[in-house]
């Protein structure tokens, strides 16, 4: 059995993160939230894998490389552009074949990995094998309209959903699936829609079984979901601490504190992560917290946040929540007169002001 794993797309509701780094590279729990996915398919015993990259994209062969740090072999494939996610299955067919393949939308995260879910689609013999979760707002997703254990009908992202189960990012075939992608046709929005390839799988009677997810799952296109997957992840972390912590700091909970990292006279409340050769000094560090590497933390507080590499954050006066701060970034209390509060903000950036 083979994969394909998506990492392409261009992360609108993430900017300005995405502006400088592919949305699936952002880390969660300071791992980049692809990682999970590939740990996912290894531990399914899925070893050959293609991912579908942006054309010209160089981040991910500089990154993941072959493969093999998993113990895989990845074959990257370029999408042109953004056409959908049926279009996506359409031009990995010479990489698939005829074999049955899992297709896993790359920023998806879920708890206890994906092989039930193989387990399933094989003993059912399905020619399509749906992961649904229950969710609040449904109208973001494909949507399954089910009846007696049987999915009737799937409709992308409907204005009134006949169900609250949406289709998650994550789809096993066998190779009916490519009779359905090369039949349809582009939606109202130019893309060729996975909901309709699975519509076309039900008209054409086709096999189409489920399985639902029964503990958490994020699909993280928005940065409340990014925060909300980073609280998840964060709270199955072990308790593990390789650098030296003197009696000035106080711990408590399960934190993860990496090699390098140094520590004085902090607070630091887990669940939480501190990265490789990060500095803190006079900090307090809250719970779902991840701090990367490379960072300094001074005389600040910070709580359910992502503060990505290389950043610094020094006499912030007021706590720092619920926030996403990207690679590199300083944020320092002006120390000039008269008073003033200076910005050098990218596109797309939100700043809230007390």
């Amino acid at each position: 059995m083979k994969a394909l794993l998506t990492a392409g797309g261009h992360g609108t509701r993430l900017q300005p993160l995405t502006h400088t780094q592919n949305k699936h590279l952002i880390p969660i729990a300071n791992k980049p939230m692809i990682h999970f996915a590939l740990e996912y398919l290894k531990e399914a015993g899925i070893i050959e894998v293609g991912i579908i990259i942006n054309a010209g994209d160089t981040s991910f062969p500089e990154v993941l490389g072959d493969g093999s740090n998993w113990g895989i072999k990845i074959t990257y494939i370029e999408q042109e552009a953004p056409l959908g996610l049926a279009h996506v299955v359409k031009i990995a067919e010479p990489f698939i074949g005829e074999e049955p393949f899992v297709f896993y939308l790359g920023d998806n995260i879920l708890v206890g990995g994906i092989k039930k879910f193989i387990d399933t689609f094989k003993t059912q013999k399905s020619n399509c094998h749906l992961v649904l979760s229950q969710v609040g707002d449904p109208t973001r997703f494909g949507v399954a309209e089910i009846k007696d254990d049987k999915i009737l009908n799937i409709e992308e992202k409907p204005l009134n959903p006949k169900s609250n189960y949406a289709v998650t990012g994550i789809y096993f075939y066998d190779k009916s699936i490519f009779e359905a992608v090369n039949a349809i046709k582009p939606s109202a929005r130019g893309e060729l829609e996975i909901s309709d390839a699975h519509q076309y799988l039900l008209d054409h009677n086709k096999k189409i079984t489920f399985s639902e997810i029964t503990g958490w799952w994020k699909d993280t296109g928005n940065p409340a979901d990014l925060l909300e997957a980073n609280r998840l992840v964060t709270d199955n972390i072990v308790h593990k601490i390789y650098a030296q912590v003197d009696e000035s700091n106080q711990i408590f909970g399960r934190v993860i504190i990496e090699q390098g990292a140094k520590l004085k006279n902090c607070v630091i409340r887990g669940p939480a992560i501190i990265g490789k050769n990060s500095v803190l000094v006079d900090a307090y560090i809250g719970p779902f917290t991840s701090i990367s590497d490379g960072c300094f933390i001074g005389n600040s507080e910070v709580e359910y946040s992502i503060v990505m590499e290389g950043s610094r954050i020094q006499d912030a006066g007021i706590r720092i929540e619920g926030s996403l701060i990207g690679k590199n970034v300083d944020i320092v209390k002006a120390k000039s007169k008269p008073r003033t509060q200076r910005f050098m903000i990218g596109d797309q950036s939100r700043v809230e002001l007390l």
